[in-house]
């Protein structure tokens, strides 16, 4: 994302990650400052993109002492990215209220090769005049910008989608792996897949990783069982039964639990294909 501002023009200021080498590299890249604190980017930056990885990170990263991205953050504006529970965007929105400053939600549905050509599916939640005043930026991010409506409700959209994605991406490794345990061929079988009710925008993107075990890592399998468990939360909540999100929940806790988590999602498929990981 950061790439792609500066080639569209914009002033990447500043940088900050947690493995400190990586901000390094890209400040180096980019003519930014590699950051040491949280106060350091919000002194740097007028715009403040945030990733993290989950709920913790992002309350931490907005805590109200210590170091902070809210530390002297009046009139500046965060956009958050990351895929969380809705009403830890609603409490970030609150937070930054209260320091004078405004948080948009940003919720992605792409990965890396989208952030980097500007083609993200972009949600947001928060201020519809945050948003409007944000939108020149996010339009160069996204190649279809969507807003949802207050803080949290981009986040509960963002939440299903996954959900479903996820529920998409178990029951095509479960279909391959029946397939290769008859002993199909396992092209022949998503190209009927493709051309059929079982297409999807899975089997496009992991059908043939999960054919061939290549599982580098765009979308971990870590974070669609955190994604999945937000989304379960959510359907419990409104005291509904969901056997099939239940169901493919525990099957991507079960790839973190067996220390499989660092792989892609498609990595579900070591768990189904017979004579791979079990």
């Amino acid at each position: 994302m950061a790439r792609r501002l500066k080639d569209c023009g914009f002033t990447v200021a500043a940088v900050y990650d947690v493995h400190a080498p990586t901000a390094a590299a890209l400040a180096t890249e980019l003519g930014a400052t590699a950051c040491t604190t949280l106060a350091q980017v919000t002194a740097s930056a007028d715009l403040i993109f945030t990733v993290v990885t989950d709920d913790a990170a992002q309350l931490k990263v907005f805590a109200p002492t210590g170091d902070s991205l809210l530390t002297g953050a009046a009139g500046r504006i965060f956009v958050n990215c990351a895929t969380l529970t809705p009403g830890v965007h609603v409490e970030v929105e609150r937070r930054a209220r209260a320091a004078g400053a405004s948080s948009l939600e940003g919720c992605m549905a792409s990965s890396i090769p989208q952030a980097r050509n500007g083609t993200l599916y972009l949600m947001c939640g928060g201020d519809r005049a945050v948003f409007d005043q944000v939108r020149p930026v996010l339009e160069k991010l996204s190649g279809d910008l969507r807003y949802i409506g207050p803080a949290g409700t981009a986040a509960q959209v963002k939440a299903l989608v996954n959900m479903v994605m996820n529920c998409n991406t178990a029951a095509l490794a479960e279909g391959l792996g029946i397939g290769q345990a008859l002993g199909l061929d396992l092209t022949m079988l998503r190209e009927v897949f493709a051309q059929t009710g079982a297409n999807s925008q899975v089997l496009k993107t992991d059908g043939e990783d999960m054919q061939n075990r290549a599982h580098d890592c765009y979308f971990s399998g870590a974070h669609a069982a955190k994604d999945s468990s937000i989304a379960y939360q959510l359907g419990l909540d409104c005291g509904l039964n969901l056997p099939v999100a239940k169901a493919t929940k525990e099957q991507f806790d079960r790839m973190v639990t067996l220390g499989l988590g660092g792989l892609d999602k498609s990595g579900v498929a070591e768990l189904t294909f017979k004579g791979r990981h079990g």
